[in-house]
C-alpha cells in the first residue's frame, strides 16, 4: 500500500456536485491498493498515520499526532499512487489492484483507522470521479509505501 498523508486545515471531498466528506484540522490521507498488500501492510500503515507526529504542540514544534489533537481525517482511494512511468507519456496502472481486491482491502484499512482513532473516519466513495479540496497546513505532506518500511 501507499499512502499519501497531507496535513490539512480543512478538506473534503465532492460527488456530483454534493459534499460527502468535510473536515477540518486532521489528515488527507490518499491511498493506493496493490494485490500484494495484506491485513500486515493496513496495521503497519495505520499505526504510523495515527502516531506520526506532525502537528505543532504548544511551542508550534511538530511533536503530536493526529490523535493526539482530536483531529480528523478522510481516507480517498487512488489506483494512480501505483502508476508506473518507465515507458512513454501514458502512465500504466497494471501494478494497482483490481477492484475486487482493493475494495475489501480499503474497506477494511478505514475501519482500522477509525478503530485506533477512537472515531469515524470519513471517505470519498470507491472508485468515483471525486473533487478533492484541501488546504495544505505547513505544507506538510508524507509518502509511505508500507513494501518500503524506512
Amino acid at each position: 500500500m501507499k499512502v499519501v498523508i497531507q496535513r490539512v486545515s480543512e478538506a473534503s471531498v465532492t460527488i456530483a456536485e454534493k459534499k460527502v466528506a468535510d473536515i477540518q484540522k486532521g489528515l488527507l490521507v490518499l491511498v493506493g491498493i496493490e494485490e500484494a498488500d495484506t491485513q500486515e501492510d493496513i496495521d503497519w500503515l495505520v499505526n504510523k498515520i495515527i502516531n506520526l507526529r506532525i502537528f505543532g504542540d504548544e511551542n508550534e514544534v511538530m511533536n503530536l499526532s493526529v490523535k493526539e489533537i482530536n483531529g480528523d481525517i478522510i481516507v480517498v482511494s487512488q489506483f494512480t499512487l501505483h502508476a508506473s512511468t518507465k515507458k512513454g507519456n501514458r502512465p500504466s496502472y497494471l501494478k494497482a489492484a483490481k477492484p475486487e481486491f482493493s475494495i475489501p482491502i480499503y474497506e477494511q484499512f478505514v475501519s482500522s483507522l477509525e478503530f485506533v482513532l477512537g472515531k469515524h473516519v470519513q471517505t470519498g466513495i470507491f472508485a468515483a470521479d471525486m473533487k478533492v479540496s484541501l488546504l495544505n497546513d505547513g505544507p506538510v505532506t508524507i509518502i509511505i509505501d508500507s513494501k518500503n518500511k524506512e
